[in-house]
């Protein structure tokens, strides 16, 4: 039995309604509460921590201030939200964060109207707010579009396309920076809290937007240079010059964890005739929990933890993890290849890559949250002779896909792509499950695309692709942990486009790419047992199909099953496409391909994940047995 924290004041906020109904000098209280319930609850469930903490007087002040839901408020990246969940009529159910039927880690629509955009992608924030302000401004209807962007997500270059596009929503849209790592702040304290009050106030915006009609009337030169005078002074006293340039008035630097200073620079923002308007807060991610305080990297999304000691549980001893297999891999490899560099978007531990600066610091490049760059970054270096690995989770990499296309394919560039978190991920849920890679590169000339089985497969595709120099090359691999098989100590250099048996039989033939494997050869154990003849065959290429190996399969069994973790599309829709066009099911073959369901699957348990996806073992079995009309035997009776 979790014990929960003594929140007498928090009891009785179920809503922002209730939030404004309390005095301002009640909000300290509220936050400190706030903060102990966050920790309690990711304690509990695991999850992001740091970012959350980080962001809790933030949270107070922007609903004490806006009227949430009709301001519609858009968290950048969406991590942040625990607090917000919190105060939004979601505290009964924050113990679920994560967990299969509970809460998204991320904002999400359909799951309270204080959510109006999912966001669990960076970036987006800007953009969708100035949606909802231009939606609002256009219609007549009250409301703001506001967005809190992190300074990380500010490294991706359609926050800046958004505020170039957002000067016509005017006093509609306000964006507040939560700088909590860039340090891109100068030094904050009382007399930037006090300009910022001053510039945001009423009566100065007043009196500047009578100095403006004023200076309209003064010949060009002097109106331009009136106008710059004002944009410099404020610079100098405030920064925020790149803000002004693209057509913000900027406010801040402002304390993110002083309620005093926010408070009323916020209603000064909300009250301002004036806009677009971005506010500058600093904040420190961990905020008033000192393990988070102490070491934001390894805060930042946790396991359970113990609340006092900060001790996050440990998962049991067993294989590595892809990821470190990869980087551990790609680090041995350049140690005699000097051309061999990686590339990582923002993501060096989550991606391996950490592993590989460690020994290559002056070949490891992380760009940020800039996929679209860092393709066409790696499209450059390959066509400058070296060896670029761009390693992105697969999700992410959808966000460069027309550099992908344009830049990569299409000059038939040795571009490598490592494509973490292929399959179904879990606690993250939809929005970070790779269900399309296979699909949208495998549908691209001059692409190689394999998936590795197991861990040492992982380790001869990575020797594969760096020693693919005709064009560009992907090997997708899941979250998590390996199987446990022995890694090589010497790589192999894979055949392109040649897949290999695993187990010979007679009648059913099942075709496995990735890490299906193991679920194909516990289906072929069940079909044994039923008189079953069965082969099982790891292609490990999804392009080139190794041709030869499909007909010889097809050709010699009664029924041939495809499976893969990737969408429809994929694998098994090229598998298709050769059989047909080639006439290899017009003598009664019975093929059937097996594959992510059409629609986004929310969160849980990897495990629980593929059984709802119908790819575990017994629903290969079931597949053959239907295909064969073995009507009498299910997926019940198999299990049975």
């Amino acid at each position: 039995m979790v014990q929960l924290p003594d929140t007498p004041l928090l009891d009785t906020v179920r809503t922002p309604d209730e939030l404004r109904r309390l005095e301002p000098a009640q909000l300290k209280q509220l936050a400190e509460e706030l903060r102990v319930e966050t920790i309690s609850a990711v304690g509990t469930t695991g999850g992001h921590l740091g970012s959350g903490l980080g962001v809790v007087e933030l949270t107070v002040a922007i609903h004490y201030v806006f009227n949430t839901p009709d301001d519609r408020l858009v968290w950048d990246v969406g991590h942040q939200c625990y607090p917000h969940k919190i105060l939004t009529g979601r505290r009964d159910r924050i113990r679920t964060l994560r967990q299969g039927g509970g809460l998204s880690g991320f904002t999400k629509r359909a799951e309270s109207e204080y959510d109006p955009f999912g966001a669990a992608h960076s970036s987006t924030s800007i953009s969708a707010a100035l949606g909802f302000a231009v939606a609002n401004k256009l219609t007549g209807s009250p409301g703001k579009g506001i967005a809190v962007i992190g300074d990380g997500a500010m490294s991706a270059g359609m926050a800046y396309e958004a505020m170039n596009n957002a000067e016509q929503a005017g006093n509609r849209l306000v964006v507040i920076l939560n700088d909590n790592d860039m340090s891109i702040a100068p030094p904050v304290g009382g007399l930037s809290a006090y300009l910022s009050r001053i510039v945001s106030s009423r009566e100065f915006l007043g009196l500047r937007e009578t100095l403006k009609k004023f200076a309209r009337r003064l010949p060009r030169p002097m109106h331009t240079a009136a106008r710059k005078t004002d944009e410099f002074a404020r610079g100098m006293t405030m920064g925020g010059t790149l803000f002004e340039e693209l057509g913000f008035y900027y406010v801040g630097p402002i304390d993110g964890h002083n309620l005093d200073h926010l408070i009323p620079v916020l209603e000064n923002v909300r009250d301002a005739e004036e806009g677009p308007i971005l506010v500058h807060v600093v904040t420190k991610k961990g905020k008033g929990y000192a393990p988070a305080e102490n070491a934001a990297d390894k805060y930042h999304g946790v396991q359970k933890f113990d609340v006092i000691t900060g001790a996050q549980a440990k998962a049991p001893p067993g294989p590595p993890s892809y990821q470190n297999v990869f980087g551990e891999t790609l680090a041995r490899l350049a140690e005699t290849d000097s051309r061999i560099c990686a590339i990582t978007a923002a993501m060096p531990s989550g991606t391996g890559v950490d592993k590989f600066a460690q020994a290559h610091p002056d070949r490891a490049f992380d760009v940020g949250i800039a996929e679209q760059h860092g393709v066409t970054f790696a499209a450059g270096l390959a066509a400058q002779g070296m060896r670029p690995f761009c390693a992105i989770y697969s999700t992410f990499l959808q966000r460069a896909y027309d550099q992908v296309v344009h830049d990569v394919a299409i000059q038939n560039l040795p571009v490598r792509f490592a494509i973490d978190r292929a399959g179904l991920v879990g606690a993250d849920g939809a929005t970070h499950a790779g269900s399309f890679d296979v699909t949208y590169l495998a549908s691209l000339p001059n692409f190689v695309v394999m998936a590795a089985a197991d861990e040492a497969e992982l380790v001869h595709m990575t020797y594969t692709a760096a020693e693919h120099d005709s064009g560009p090359i992907a090997v997708r691999y899941p979250r998590g942990n390996g199987t446990g098989v022995a890694l090589p100590d010497v790589p192999q250099k894979l055949e392109i486009g040649k897949g290999r048996v695993v187990r010979e039989g007679k009648t059913v033939a099942i075709l496995s790419l990735g890490t299906r494997l193991g679920e194909a050869l516990k289906a072929a154990d069940t079909l044994e047992a039923k008189g079953l003849s069965t082969t099982v065959a790891d292609l490990r290429f999804a392009k080139p199909l190794d041709e030869a190996l499909i007909r010889r399969l097809l050709a010699t069994h009664e029924v041939a099953v495809t499976i893969e973790e990737n969408a429809i599309g994929g694998f098994g829709a090229h598998v298709l496409t050769l059989a047909s066009d080639q006439g290899l099911i017009d003598a009664g073959l019975k093929l059937r391909t097996m594959r992510l369901p059409d629609l986004f699957q929310d969160q849980n348990k990897p495990e629980v994940q593929y059984d709802e996806a119908g790819l575990n073992a017994p629903h290969i079995v079931d597949t053959v047995l239907k295909a064969l009309r073995h009507n009498s035997e299910s997926v019940a009776d198999v299990r049975a």
